[in-house]
């Protein structure tokens, strides 16, 4: 795979975005189909990230994608109230939409609800409400 250069957008390198794509990708396929090929896939993606992860001279292998998914395997598999935990944090993490939607749909967990912000009846009338008045010679008072 060739490395490309950062994308001016976000700051990312497209391969990698291209990969994690590609890893959740493969985590839904598992979830959907539970075939052990489909983990085998999972591991593989998430061996080329940890690999994007290592630096030469570095003796220590990351390994932060292999231990993540295989908790997210053995959850999908294993399916209690540990694993749903689990699962859940993943989901919350998962930064595109329509992923998002698709394997809380495949898995049947719901995302946690985002809480609701009260929009105050007048912008103006609320702006300064609970300040107290810093109007002093030289300051300009407002209204």
């Amino acid at each position: 795979m060739s490395v490309r250069g950062r994308d001016s957008h976000d700051g990312l390198d497209q391969s990698h975005v291209w990969l994690i794509r590609a890893w959740h990708l493969a985590i839904l396929r598992f979830a959907v189909t539970l075939d052990h090929a489909d983990e085998l896939a999972v591991f593989a993606v998430a061996a080329e990230m940890d690999r994007l992860g290592e630096n030469d001279g570095d003796k220590r292998r990351f390994r932060f994608f292999r231990r993540i998914s295989s908790e997210l395997c053995a959850s999908l598999v294993r399916r209690d109230s540990t694993a749903d935990t689990l699962l859940r944090q993943y989901l919350a993490r998962i930064d595109d939409a329509r992923m998002r939607h698709a394997f809380a749909a495949v898995t049947g967990i719901e995302p946690r609800p985002a809480a609701v912000i009260k929009q105050p009846l007048s912008r103006k009338s609320s702006l300064w409400r609970g300040l107290t008045s810093r109007a002093a010679p030289g300051n300009m008072k407002r209204s």
